[in-house]
């Protein structure tokens, strides 16, 4: 039985643009999967509500997928928001996020559930990825994970009809009339 060749992020820049996204985890292709229109406002509303805020702080970024943070040359990954403290900022380049993201944030959709709860979040963790939110639109519900010794504690959770902030944004009170369509 012969080992799976480990692709690297050469391999996957190399790859011809076949209208799909895909990400590479520790040298093994994913195809991450057409969002749902759910999927797609969710991720709008967070964005019209996290830029916002990261600007009036004057310092960080906040990105939206598609772009590649390039954790290492075997691990690429594409959260749907990321957020880089002042610290990070400096990891942007004109390709991708060269390193981690300070904050990912994946909203789940059922054909990612296992992916971005186990896979994704061990990525992560292992990449030191401060903070992770997975935001459950069928659950209504965004968990708050922050990175303690190598591993994910949930910190906080946004769900019913209060409004809730979440690290790493402490005065950022989450209405979530504004996240759910």
């Amino acid at each position: 039985m012969s080992t799976p060749r480990v692709l690297t992020y050469d391999d996957y820049a190399a790859m011809p643009d076949d209208g799909k996204r895909y990400e590479l985890h520790e040298g093994r292709l994913s195809l991450i999967p057409t969002p749902t229109t759910t999927h797609q406002r969710i991720l709008g509303h967070l964005l019209l509500i996290l830029v916002p805020h990261v600007r009036a702080l004057g310092h960080g970024e906040v990105m939206l997928s598609p772009f590649d943070c390039i954790m290492s040359t075997i691990t690429v990954v594409q959260p749907d928001l990321i957020y880089l403290d002042e610290d990070r900022v400096s990891l942007l380049s004109e390709r991708a996020l060269e390193g981690a993201p300070s904050h990912a944030i994946e909203i789940v959709i059922p054909s990612t559930l296992h992916v971005d709860r186990h896979t994704k979040m061990a990525l992560y963790a292992k990449h030191d990825v401060t903070w992770y939110w997975i935001v459950d639109p069928a659950a209504r519900t965004i968990e708050a994970y922050r990175l303690e010794v190598g591993a994910y504690r949930l910190d906080a959770m946004l769900e019913g009809t209060e409004p809730r902030a979440l690290s790493p944004f402490p005065d950022l009170p989450l209405d979530p009339a504004a996240i759910w369509p």
